[in-house]
């Protein structure tokens, strides 16, 4: 167990029962060290889960990060495929960062490509919410161009590739399709908004006895471009990063996957034709870039402020660190970033057209 992870079912503990929580009392277990944001203990026997944060990727201090987490579960839960947020346990000297107690989703991981169309559905009915007026989305981020946003973020954490020591013939192919997404970012269309998770590899999700998708990882929810869920389910650098979850999907599963996600989105999957393999490309920068990030941050012990962003290997189990970092060397190597880019050319062939009528969006395939 880590330094970390010491004694958090007496921790949590004192603080539901300072804080007169209807739970305190419970028995509590503290489950695998299974992501490295959060650390979760089931309160036996209520179907409810604390998470406890670890750090806040979003780089907020704890009361804040809580807030937007809080946000993020309370937007979502209109889709029906995510947890209930159950209560907001503030920060407090047994839990500096807090803690949000959440509905315990009874399922198994995914399993795929079988649970795919679960985990699209799941995805396209958090799309499909309505998108609130700009003044109502905070504190999710919405920003006035999100692409730009997001190709601001892919160079902040490109400027960890030097320091990565990524492989030249990686690192070509990287800067590569960053100057693609900077072209892409200098041409005025850009495709509707609406609640986005960022983080819909398949080991976030749960199915449930029914066969449906349940979400269970919220805090990076934001306001921008759906395709960009749909390419964080299906791509290569995300189905393979979880082991309960682990698949390599063939081209044409992952064109069925855009087929299921456009006729749950109806009419308005029309709007996405131009954007599902631009976004794709930028969906795969994000997560390389933070696969370099996170090689040089997880070197540096985790400091004493116990506040913002923390990639600290010291927060973690080894055997967690060990799987991420034998992941993110595998990812970022050369045959991996051919492989994933190559996918995405052959994807350009496969993928359907979509056209909108009144009821639905009709498939048709490419001629």
């Amino acid at each position: 167990m880590t330094r970390a992870a010491a004694g958090f079912q007496q921790r949590l503990a004192t603080a539901m029962k300072q804080a007169s929580l209807r739970w305190a009392g419970s028995d509590l277990e503290l489950l695998p060290d299974s992501g490295l944001a959060h650390t979760h203990v089931r309160l036996v026997g209520h179907g409810a889960l604390a998470r406890i944060p670890k750090q806040s990727q979003m780089d907020l201090a704890p009361a804040a990060n809580l807030v937007h987490q809080a946000a993020c579960f309370e937007r979502a839960a209109f889709s029906g495929h995510t947890p209930a947020l159950l209560c907001v346990l503030v920060p407090s000297a047994a839990l500096p960062r807090g803690a949000l107690i959440v509905e315990e989703i009874i399922g198994r991981p995914a399993r795929l490509p079988h649970d795919m169309t679960a985990i699209v559905t799941a995805l396209a009915r958090i799309h499909r919410l309505p998108l609130p007026a700009q003044d109502a989305r905070a504190p999710l981020t919405s920003p006035a161009d999100p692409l730009v946003d997001l190709l601001l973020e892919i160079e902040a954490q490109a400027a960890y590739l030097d320091a990565a020591q990524v492989d030249p013939n990686a690192r070509r192919c990287i800067d590569a399709e960053i100057e693609r997404l900077r072209s892409l970012c200098a041409q005025p269309p850009r495709p509707p908004l609406c609640l986005i998770s960022f983080d819909a590899h398949p080991g976030n999700f749960m199915v449930r006895a029914d066969g449906s998708a349940v979400l269970v990882d919220l805090e990076k929810c934001r306001y921008g471009h759906a395709p960009l869920d749909l390419a964080h389910a299906t791509l290569y650098t995300s189905t393979t990063w979880d082991a309960a979850s682990s698949a390599v999907l063939g081209v044409d599963e992952i064109a069925q996957a855009c087929v299921d996600w456009s006729r749950q989105m109806g009419p308005s999957a029309v709007a996405w034709n131009d954007w599902h393999l631009p976004l794709r490309r930028a969906m795969w920068l994000w997560s390389i870039t933070w696969c370099a990030k996170w090689r040089v941050a997880s070197r540096a012990a985790s400091p004493a402020t116990g506040a913002g962003e923390d990639w600290s290997a010291d927060l973690s189990e080894p055997a967690l660190i060990a799987h991420v970092r034998g992941r993110v060397d595998h990812y970022m190597s050369t045959p991996t970033v051919e492989r994933v880019l190559g996918e995405i050319d052959a994807l350009a062939q496969a993928l359907p057209i979509t056209t909108g009528c009144e009821d639905a969006a009709i498939i048709e395939p490419r001629t």
